[in-house]
């Protein structure tokens, strides 16, 4: 599909926030894919969907999604993003994980970001807010945990030009700035890293990095090159794909680790990976995927997610365990296994055990879209027109961006939007 074609996206019905419908509509999507580790369809209708309410950045990347009118776009009118986020939850219901980003999100009027988070939480999704950090200060922080913000995901590498440095040592500096602000706010703190051939030997170290941090951080991600957007940089060096950042990933870790025990929707797509990390060693929370898969069945009925308080959890699964019997001669085996192989860094860490989750998303050039791919994406991005493929979005964005819209205030008034200012040209 070339990036200067109209997308042909279908978007069917939505189930109305019904969970259960949601659930049986994304295993059928899946297909084929739909294994019996995948938790797409088990335990997630979708992995998460991004909601974009501004299309304004304060960076100027060298690999860059955005496209060459994003700049000049207005924002949204905030009662269109409120719609998107009900549609979030009518495509896939309550908990689900939403990206409130850009562009830059902390870019657009700090109130109406705040009141976005509110709005989102309220309704029972799970908002992520994703971010430079430029212009996250604690202030802002502090006031979007406290409307609801359940995450925050600070995007740094060196495809940023950042004055800091131009390598990842150097921007660990702001990472460790990044990690302060967050702290003790009750925010779930992640990072992304776009991975290029720049700073591919680097992941290792990157890997000790956040090792050292997993106190603070529990998810990092790493993105890799795509060409697609306004960016300067093409398409990727033959030496950047998911097996060789697995493997950088695993020297960091010195181990190698059980990389497609966990399926996430497409695995051309994603690898996900839970770990543990005591004593400054990690460790892979699941080593088995017939064991993971066994599990899943068994449990999928037991709605979880890693925001609930531990003691919830505990309580749910040990009520559920009761009335499965097999069960309890895994769950011994599993936790003396855990404890062979954690107990003596466990011992010397006094105690202190950490999860951090390593998660690659490869995401597809602009004119080389696997329509298997994007119909099996976990990756969403709700538009005017409803749910469609990240990459998909991003490969026609200003099919999206540049569409007029015609919304309803909250006194009944008809309102229209147009997204550039008259004097702006659609560059096509």
């Amino acid at each position: 599909m070339n990036s200067s074609q109209k997308p042909s996206h279908s978007t069917p019905e939505p189930p109305g926030g019904d969970r259960e419908t949601a659930l049986k509509l994304t295993a059928k999507r899946m297909g084929q894919l739909y294994t019996p580790n995948q938790v797409l369809g088990r335990i997630h209708t979708i992995g998460c969907v991004a909601v974009e309410i501004t299309q304004k950045c304060n960076l100027d990347c060298t690999l860059c999604y955005l496209s060459e009118n994003s700049q000049s776009v207005k924002d949204i009118p905030i009662q269109e993003v409120y719609k998107r986020l009900d549609q979030v939850y009518e495509y896939y219901g309550a908990g689900t994980h939403v990206q409130i980003t850009g562009g830059d999100p902390t870019l657009r009027k700090h109130k109406e970001l705040i009141e976005i988070v509110r709005y989102a939480r309220d309704i029972g999704l799970y908002p992520a807010l994703f971010t430079n950090g430029i212009a996250a200060s604690r202030e802002l922080l502090t006031k979007l945990a406290g409307a609801g913000l359940c995450d925050v995901a600070f995007h740094v590498d060196t495809t940023q030009r950042r004055k800091e440095g131009d390598t990842e040592l150097a921007l660990n500096a702001i990472r460790s700035e990044y990690i302060k602000r967050a702290s003790g706010l009750g925010l779930h703190v992640m990072f992304n890293t776009t991975v290029h051939r720049e700073n591919f030997d680097e992941l290792p170290a990157l890997v000790e990095f956040f090792k050292s941090h997993a106190k603070e951080v529990g998810l990092v991600s790493f993105q890799l090159q795509a060409e697609t957007g306004r960016g300067e940089w093409g398409v990727r060096d033959f030496i950047i794909n998911q097996g060789t950042v697995r493997e950088q990933i695993n020297k960091g870790a010195k181990k190698t680790l059980p990389w497609d025990a966990i399926q996430v929707g497409h695995t051309d797509c994603h690898s996900y990976l839970p770990t543990l990390v005591a004593n400054h060693n990690i460790f892979p929370l699941v080593h088995s995927k017939e064991m993971f898969s066994s599990f899943i069945n068994d449990f999928n009925s037991i709605r979880w997610d890693r925001l609930e308080k531990r003691s919830v959890l505990l309580r749910k699964f040990s009520s559920a365990l009761i009335k499965k019997p097999k069960w309890w001669f895994k769950g011994i085996g599993y936790i003396a296994m855990q404890s062979y192989r954690i107990g003596a860094d466990l011992f010397k860490g006094k105690g202190r055990i950490y999860p951090l989750t390593f998660f690659i998303q490869n995401f597809m050039d602009a004119n080389e879209l696997n329509k298997e791919r994007v119909h099996a994406c976990s990756f969403m991005v709700m538009t005017a027109q409803g749910p469609v493929s990240m990459c998909e979005h991003n490969a026609n964005r200003d099919e999206y961006i540049l569409q007029p819209i015609t919304f309803k205030n909250t006194d009944g008034t008809t309102q229209h939007y147009e997204p550039l200012p008259k004097v702006v040209q659609f560059v096509r």
